[in-house]
């Protein structure tokens, strides 16, 4: 954990010194649809389908403009659901383990060239705190996965995400973005009793949440 904050804090570190222009940073709007997994927890399990939506701000970097430095507070649902064939074949109703984020992405945005409409990338590191967690309609035996037994989320997590994506006049942005959490989400279910009497070697495994969201921005001028 601490070699990772401080590997996000020396990256951070550079690009402030990187020529940096604060009073230049430009605001705007944030939202869009997010497709979430959590591998090797909730065994079946499919995605949970939510959003995400905040502000943004962005920051050049040099004297062109074509990089940038993009700050993001945003709110992020997340987390899974059961598996659906699994649960409707046995007449159970659909299983939904939700982790909602308070989350600060920070990431360096490269245009592909300075032109006002143009394809960028973007990548970095985020935080996440949790400020809500939820679970419906847990399956019969699946108990533990309860976030009042061992199903607790973990409160704060580091992330890292890559996108791409197309501006248009460098005000409506669309960007594909993916997040991969870097810390186990959900510390505690390893102990758990359904995880300890299973053969399944995979979930000793770490609980890592997996994010795709497609937003849309707009930069105000």
């Amino acid at each position: 954990m601490k070699k990772i904050i401080f590997g996000c804090a020396l990256a951070l570190a550079t690009m402030v010194q990187a020529q940096v222009d604060f009073s230049a940073t430009r605001f705007g709007l944030t939202a869009g649809p997010t497709y979430s997994r959590i591998q090797h927890a909730h065994n079946p399990s499919g995605p949970r389908y939510s959003f995400y939506g905040g502000v943004v701000a962005i920051t050049p970097v040099g004297g062109d403009d074509q990089f940038y430095v993009q700050t993001e507070l945003l709110y992020v649902g997340a987390g899974e659901t059961g598996d659906k064939s699994t649960e409707s074949k046995r007449g159970w109703n659909h299983a939904v383990y939700a982790n909602n984020y308070l989350s600060l992405p920070i990431n360096f945005k490269a245009y592909f060239s300075e032109g006002e409409s143009e394809f960028f990338a973007l990548g970095g590191p985020r935080f996440d705190y949790l400020i809500n967690q939820s679970n419906k309609n847990i399956p019969p035996g699946k108990e533990d996965y309860a976030v009042d037994r061992y199903g607790k989320g973990r409160a704060f997590n580091v992330g890292l995400g890559l996108g791409i994506g197309f501006s248009y006049k460098r005000q409506w942005e669309a960007t594909l973005k993916y997040d991969y959490h870097l810390l186990n989400v959900y510390p505690d279910l390893k102990n758990s009793p359904i995880e300890q009497a299973t053969t399944d070697l995979s979930v000793a495994k770490k609980k890592s949440e997996h994010m795709i969201g497609l937003g849309i921005s707009y930069i105000f001028q």
